[in-house]
This record gives C-alpha cells, structure tokens and sequence, in this order.
C-alpha cells in the first residue's frame, strides 16, 4: 500500500485538573465535560490513536505500524497537549535503569513547549536552592513538600526539559505540547489533599517517589529552560537528547521536510495550511496531528507553527 500522510486521532482524557480549552477552541471533539489530555500520538495498550484519513481510515495506530514491520517498541516518544484548568499533582518520573528494575517498563524523561499561559502562570520545576534529597524528603514526609520546591513563571513560546528524577507539576492556567518517552510511570508526591470521583484523597507514590528523586544544582534548573522568540527563528530545535528530538517550524509561506529514514510526527500548534507528499495535498490546522511514514519528503505552505518530533 502507497505510504501517505496519517492523521490521527487524539484519544482524550478528562483529569480532575482539565481545562475547557481544548474542547472550546482547539476544536478537540470529545463526549467529555473536560479535555485535560489529549494524547495525539500513542500507541499504548490502553490509549491507541484512531487513523482518520486515507486508505487506513479506521485503524488503530498500532495496526497500521505493523504493517509497516515495525512495533510500539518502535515507538519510544508519546505526544500529549495539556491544558491545566488547575494545579496538576507534584509527581516525578523514573529513569530507564530504576523503570526497568522495578516496572519492567522504559522511565520518562519529557520536554514542555508552552503554547499558552495565563498570566501569573507558573511550573514547579526540581527543588529550590540548597534544598537536598534529604531535606526533600522530610519535607514530603511531614506533608509539606511545597516550601522545598521550585516555582517558575511561564510565558507562551518557552520549552521546558524536565529529566527523570526531577520533581515538577503544571501549574494552573497553561496550556502545553508534551513530548515524552513512551512511558505512563507517574508517581505523585503530593495533591494538594484533593480527592478522586470516588470522594477518597487519589493515590500518593511517596516511597518509590523518594527512590528516585533527584536533587538538580541551580545552573542545572537554569538549563531546564529555553526561550523562543518566534520574530527571530522560523526552525529551532527544542529538545535534544538520547530519547528524543523536537524541533518547531514556524512556515510563513512555504517549507520543505527533506526525508528521513524515520517516522516523524506533525503537530500544529498554530495556523493553518496545507501538507504535501507525493503529489498529494492534505489540509493541516491547530491541534491537527500526523505521522509521516519513512523517507517522505512534505512540504508545508501556509501560515503555521508546527513540532516536529522524532526519536
């Protein structure tokens, strides 16, 4: 079967913590109250996206990667947008080594392209100055990890690395691009005493949490950080490290995409336009979502920004 551009459909979720956004001006479609995720590609057992388009129209993602020879383990990075209609929990993730040993599973490291940010917004991101692992810990133990952490103002157009081990949290009133090892391992260290649809307070991973916290000197939370200013690069790269790589296209006209040979995935964050590959053209739009098949040359014409991930 000829190789095409895939859209695909987000698989939706609604978070005690979701937003309205997504559902009210993305244009996400979902029979939810809230849209708080949207995953926009995955191929994980429980949440597979659907393929809206083309010959594949219909299928789950999985399905049509295997008939491409490849599998989920060909699939290390997950694609979500996250809108914070209120404080998520402090969690922290686990490294390869720890995620292996103890969840037979790969850890999480992930990044955060800022999309939208009320003012005032801000992430918790590693702990504050001075604190170490043990002050971490006793903080969590006594029930206030909060002094201990650190908290960052946020703005529209800034990326965040956030590397396993590193204690953080989506503050209220951001709206973001996640891209992440394929990975769901999330132990939560604190949940500002909220309680689930169950009426009992959600669940805390506080033991495993302390295994695997890690303490980040001040030039390391620094580094966390990068600013993108959308007057000065049309191609900037985000993210890159052994997991993954993103880079954002901003298209005031027309782009090429050479080939690769990989998959690489498409994410509208702004705009609209169109999308061509082998002689055919396809619409593309905010919060549109595709995967290019292997050594696909695209171009992009339109008014737009997009996230090119790939790993």
């Amino acid at each position: 079967m000829k190789a095409y551009p895939i859209k695909l459909k987000p698989v939706t979720k609604s978070p005690i913590w979701g937003g309205t956004r997504l559902k009210t001006d993305w244009g996400i479609v979902a029979d939810l109250p809230t849209v708080g995720e949207a995953w926009m590609l995955t191929v994980r057992e429980q949440e597979k996206n659907i393929v809206e388009n083309g010959a594949w129209a219909g299928m789950t993602l999985d399905q049509v990667i295997g008939a491409y020879g490849a599998s989920d383990r060909d699939f290390p990075i997950l694609v979500k947008l996250i809108d914070a209609g209120d404080n998520l929990s402090v969690q922290v993730h686990p490294d390869d080594g720890y995620a292996a040993a103890v969840e037979h599973d790969r850890g999480k490291t992930e990044m955060w392209h800022i999309v939208e940010a009320d003012e005032g917004a801000e992430l918790i991101c590693g702990l504050r100055e001075g604190v170490s692992q043990a002050d971490f810990a006793a903080a969590v133990t006594a029930g206030d990890p909060e002094r201990v952490l650190g908290h960052i103002p946020v703005h529209a157009g800034e990326t965040y690395f956030i590397p396993a081990g590193m204690p953080h949290a989506i503050g209220k009133g951001i709206l973001l691009a996640e891209i992440q090892q394929n990975c769901d391992l999330t132990y939560r260290i604190w949940d500002y005493d909220r309680r689930g649809a169950d009426g009992k307070p959600r669940e805390l991973h506080v033991k495993k949490a302390l295994d695997v916290v890690r303490s980040f000197s001040p030039e390391e939370i620094d580094e966390i950080r990068y600013e993108s200013d959308p007057e000065a690069d049309r191609n900037t790269v985000l993210a890159a490290c052994s997991r993954f790589r993103v880079e954002k296209r901003t298209v005031n006209g027309k782009c090429m995409l050479p080939a690769v040979p990989k998959f690489r995935h498409l994410l509208c964050v702004a705009g609209w336009g169109t999308l061509t590959a082998d002689g055919e053209t396809y619409p593309i739009g905010r919060a549109d979502s595709y995967l290019l098949p292997t050594n696909m040359t695209v171009r992009l014409a339109g008014e737009m920004t997009v996230l090119i991930s790939e790993a």
